[in-house]
């Protein structure tokens, strides 16, 4: 049964980090394009409750994605 949960797990992740990179990667290429610096940028989203709530999930979700992905392949190859 733990194969059936760690398949869960890296699904929902991977649902999760989908659109949080495509929000990252929008990010970037307005902030690259609007010629902020990486000052610029946390001055603006510095104690924003949204912000951090955003990247945390986002953190979370490629530690969970990561750690199963790793764990699947070490057991592959073992």
């Amino acid at each position: 049964m733990p194969g059936v949960w760690t398949y869960i797990a890296q699904r929902t992740s991977a649902m999760i980090m989908a659109p949080l990179v495509i929000l990252h990667l929008g990010i970037i290429i307005y902030a690259v394009r609007g010629g902020l610096t990486a000052e610029a940028i946390l001055s603006r989203t510095q104690g924003s409750l949204f912000w951090g709530l955003t990247y945390g999930l986002f953190v979370v979700a490629v530690a969970v994605h990561a750690a199963v992905g790793v764990d699947r392949e070490s057991t592959r190859l073992n």
